[in-house]
């Protein structure tokens, strides 16, 4: 009788002790590897268990769990050494040796201009992001978007100049992706939000299994091969033509343009926002002006110089900046363990 009395004891201990771990399991699991312990990321954890909790006065829905994510100097490198997409048309128009030849007289001055601000420190002109969009429309008109797909990623699949141990295809900002794995853990829809061209931002984060319909970015008129200036309404596509891209920009991707575009493709107020820039402002407005649900707006600046091209000094300026507008700053010096991976050093710059 004693005996079969402490079995059940027994049996019952570890029963209990077997519902706890099951229990607590998903709640211990450690996202950020790759973080130092940081305001921002304790504000990220906090808001997450806080707006997840159904019994919080600020519990969301997860189908109102929207968060946006702009792409260059947010997670994907910018300094190394400009945008991907301006190092992209620099090639394309001055190296590229299957099109340079034919490239318009406009197109070529402004991948020179790309060209003398990389090498030579030479400052763009004003407003020079509309300047590039439209170079950028005509240089690649023409294109299918399976060809231009193709374009892109075999230049990703070149060495990041400026740095040893990866591609230009590879340069995430690997604690962010963290994040990414974390919200969608805990039920969010997450969206990229681009300057960027559309279609070179789904062709660079294919590889970290962004679906391209959370891809947001600018926008070229598309139209069928056999088209020609005949309007969409008035057309009908054949089996045999495909997609092609053309000279026309239709909208580039920046400030309020974002908002604009969330409000089009979403169709809801997101609850997170994460940017870098000036750019992103409007977007970070946008969430933080969402009155049903809480929310938070986070802002990366780039103020490591040992592990990344950055200029501290500025970056400090904006960051002090982005606290004043009510955004919560992440360090990349600071707050990360690691930028791109262990693996990958700074290096100068080779031209």
């Amino acid at each position: 009788m004693k005996t079969t009395k402490l079995w059940l004891i027994a049996i019952i201990a570890c029963v209990t002790m077997m519902s706890s771990c099951s229990t607590n399991e998903p709640t211990k699991k450690n996202y950020f590897t790759l973080w130092n312990e940081c305001e921002a990321l304790t504000a990220l954890q906090e808001y997450v268990t806080d707006v997840t909790n159904p019994n919080s006065v600020n519990y969301i829905e997860p189908s109102d769990r929207i968060a946006t994510f702009d792409m260059d100097g947010t997670f994907v490198g910018e300094l190394y050494p400009s945008y991907f997409e301006y190092n992209l048309l620099e090639y394309r128009v001055l190296d590229d040796t299957t099109y340079r030849s034919q490239a318009p007289d406009d197109v070529r001055q402004t991948a020179q201009e790309i060209r003398d601000f990389v090498r030579n420190g030479t400052k763009l002109p004003d407003h020079f992001d509309m300047k590039h969009a439209y170079a950028a429309a005509k240089a690649y008109s023409g294109m299918t978007l399976a060809q231009f797909d193709r374009y892109v990623k075999t230049y990703a699949a070149k060495p990041a100049n400026g740095f040893t141990g990866m591609t230009y295809g590879q340069s995430f900002y690997k604690p962010m992706l963290e994040v990414f794995k974390y919200l969608e853990a805990n039920g969010f829809t997450y969206y990229i939000v681009s300057g960027s061209d559309r279609f070179i931002c789904r062709a660079l984060t294919e590889s970290i299994g962004i679906n391209p319909n959370r891809v947001i970015g600018m926008d070229v008129r598309l139209q069928s091969t056999l088209q020609g200036t005949e309007a969409g309404v008035n057309y009908t596509m054949g089996k045999e033509e495909d997609i092609v891209r053309t000279d026309e920009l239709i909208i580039k991707n920046l400030k309020t343009n974002k908002v604009l575009q969330i409000a089009q493709e979403i169709g809801k107020v997101p609850v997170l926002s994460f940017g870098n820039s000036g750019g992103d402002c409007a977007m970070h407005n946008y969430c933080l002006g969402n009155t049903e649900h809480k929310t938070l707006a986070f802002m990366l600046i780039a103020d490591d110089e040992a592990r990344d091209h950055a200029n501290r000094d500025k970056a400090l300026k904006l960051g002090g900046q982005w606290r004043e507008a009510g955004y919560i700053v992440i360090s990349m010096r600071d707050d990360f363990k690691t930028i791109y991976g262990y693996n990958v050093e700074k290096t100068d710059f080779s031209f």
